[in-house]
């Protein structure tokens, strides 16, 4: 079991819903590639997070829907670094991000018109474009 990751002062990941496991990089590293097993993998239960309202919730899946395995567990990775450790401290910080993103409300778009002098600008640059392609074909014979 891994420790909390605590989002906000509401908002928390409980231990019993991470999973973590150290599996081996690729990349830069040499030799020490093949043996350590840097890279972590966190899988989080997205319905097991405290505090998350609905809506954040849906917003979150469906920015990470790319990064939920067959169980539909969040998977987090990273192997930034060749430190287990930094990448779990990474790991866990990717995951805090993505849910305070998930947090904060879209700004509904509101419909606007355009304005009649836009219009108007819009109709003078089209009847230039216009006059100039016809002044281009020369006489007609």
């Amino acid at each position: 079991m891994a420790d909390p990751i605590q989002v906000t002062a509401t908002v928390r990941v409980p231990g019993e819903a991470i999973r973590f496991k150290a599996v081996r990089a690729g990349g830069a590293g040499g030799q020490n590639v093949n043996k350590v097993s840097s890279k972590v993998e966190l899988r989080i239960d997205l319905a097991a997070i405290e505090g998350l309202p609905e809506d954040a919730l849906v917003r979150l899946r469906a920015s990470q829907r790319n990064r939920l395995d067959a169980e539909g567990l969040w998977m987090v990775v990273s192997d930034r670094t060749r430190d287990q450790l930094k990448n779990l401290d990474d790991a866990r910080e990717k995951a805090t991000e993505a849910i305070r993103e998930a947090l904060v409300r879209p700004i509904p778009r509101r419909a606007t018109k355009p304005t009649r002098g836009s219009k108007e600008r819009r109709l003078d640059a089209k009847k230039r474009a216009s006059a100039v392609k016809r002044q281009r074909s020369g006489p007609i014979e």
